[in-house]
């Protein structure tokens, strides 16, 4: 099986996300498409951009970069409520076909400020439920036509989307990222995804976590081809182990002054409680898992963090790897002085193992 490997754009309001360079222009079209052009030289096969109310329109960004690259492939968060299933299928198999098959997708369910646009998805089992049709209305409007579809939360009526979305190969549709560590999550994960997405645990939870879902998509009888699983983590990597940890350690010390802004999206969302309960574990786990930054205000992919050499971290995902993860999402901050580094050093060690 083949391994991706993307990195992360940050699309936000405001600069200065987890450290990165303060800019003023730090949203700019310029600005964004530098990345995503860096992102195609030095070997990285896209990013993941991410969503929420307060942020630029992702799907609009995602769109924009696309127009200005050519193999850049944008990993485009997007949540129901904020989209309906019809509306977003349109929307995706249209960009889908003007960039030859370039759009990825990434369903998020977790909270956000729904008050601002009219949503009110209630509790997790009713967002989690929504999400599942969802789901089942897209990729059935990607693959079929004149489709009925009654349920709970959402309704089509001999619906077809036109354009259709590149078919190339096994490849139907975009591929369909989602995350989640609740039972209700999981769920939806094992019958409906194509990628589970995990946040950066120590290898015996995601190996944990693989083998669960894996059973739990044959329990529920899953319709669509094997799920796969990917990493979203922090890299930090340096020339050396001893200053990749001189590094670390001296920027998270800026955190614990509050330096650097608290990740606004810190909720205490299952997965993201399952990260912070990780440093009564230890300050560091496994070879290189760093636990401290989510003790002073980490969240999301920044909670953990890898560090080390190009040559330690790779090693510490090829870890990964063994486990079943084919999808990895990796980034640092300054976000584009890294996308060069670790392109140049990282990628490289990752992409000998992956080809033998």
């Amino acid at each position: 099986m083949s391994v991706h490997f993307l990195w992360y754009i940050p699309n936000q309001g405001r600069p200065g996300h987890r450290g990165d360079d303060v800019v003023a222009n730090h949203n700019s079209l310029e600005t964004l498409t530098g990345q995503a052009k860096a992102l195609e030289k030095h070997g990285w096969g896209g990013a993941l951009i991410g969503t929420g109310w307060g942020r630029p329109d992702t799907f609009t960004v995602a769109a924009a970069l696309a127009a200005q690259t050519t193999t850049f492939q944008p990993l485009i968060a997007i949540r129901p409520g904020y989209w309906r299933p019809a509306n977003f299928a349109a929307a995706a198999a249209t960009l889908d076909h003007l960039t030859e098959g370039r759009v990825l997708v990434n369903i998020v369910s977790g909270k956000d400020n729904l008050a601002a646009y009219g949503d009110s998805e209630g509790d997790q089992a009713h967002r989690y439920a929504r999400t599942k049709e969802f789901i089942q209305i897209v990729r059935r409007l990607w693959t079929e036509e004149n489709v009925t579809y009654q349920g709970e939360h959402f309704r089509v009526t001999d619906s077809t989307a036109v354009p259709r979305p590149v078919v190339r190969g096994e490849r139907t549709h975009p591929r369909l990222y989602f995350g989640g560590a609740s039972e209700a999550a999981e769920n939806v994960a094992a019958t409906e995804a194509d990628v589970q997405l995990f946040w950066g645990e120590p290898l015996d939870g995601v190996a944990a976590r693989i083998e669960r879902l894996k059973r739990l998509s044959e329990r529920l009888d899953r319709e669509h081809p094997p799920l796969e699983f990917g990493l979203r983590i922090t890299t930090l990597v340096r020339d050396t182990t001893e200053q990749a940890w001189a590094d670390a350690e001296a920027k998270v010390a800026e955190m614990a002054k509050g330096s650097i802004s608290r990740d606004p999206n810190r909720h205490a969302a299952v997965g993201q409680q399952r990260l912070l309960d990780l440093a009564a574990r230890g300050e560091v786990l496994d070879d290189n898992l760093y636990t401290a930054p989510g003790r002073f205000g980490g969240g999301g992919a920044g909670t953990t963090w890898l560090v080390g050499s190009a040559e330690d971290v790779a090693k510490s995902l090829r870890k990964y790897q063994a486990l079943g993860i084919t999808h990895f999402v990796l980034s640092d901050t300054p976000y584009l002085p890294e996308i060069k580094r670790q392109g140049e050093q990282l990628l490289p060690l990752l992409r000998e193992r992956s080809t033998r």
